[in-house]
């Protein structure tokens, strides 16, 4: 009988805990480092003048080496910041997809804009 009170208390003291305002806090921050990368990343394709299926790639890249750039700052031990390592690794990366395709088309139509108005 002993042992099985030992194995219900290493049971319990194995079981994660979080807080609940620190864990909101963190994926605040990644939510908002995707969306400020997605606005960089858009901004950065239209003006290089990348079309169709090459932005988006260049937006997948991009979110990439986002989740690699957080995993590294929680020290690759998101296990200590957030409940699951999906959520580092996918939380909010179709979400800033559309800030994207924004700050995608509006440099890339002035990009074509300008070429047209010097020629």
């Amino acid at each position: 009988m002993g042992s099985s009170e030992k194995r219900s208390k290493d049971a319990m003291s194995d079981i994660p805990t979080f807080s609940g305002e620190n864990l909101q806090k963190n994926l605040k921050v990644i939510q908002n480092s995707r969306t400020f990368l997605s606005i960089i990343a858009g901004v950065l394709a239209g003006i290089s003048g990348f079309t169709g299926l090459t932005g988006f790639v260049f937006y997948f890249v991009v979110m990439l080496i986002t989740s690699v750039g957080l995993i590294a700052k929680a020290g690759f031990s998101a296990d200590l910041y957030f409940d699951s390592w999906n959520r580092v690794l996918f939380d909010g990366f179709l979400g800033g997809l559309m800030s994207f395709v924004l700050f995608w088309t509006y440099p890339f139509g002035s990009r074509s804009l300008v070429v047209t108005l010097v020629l």
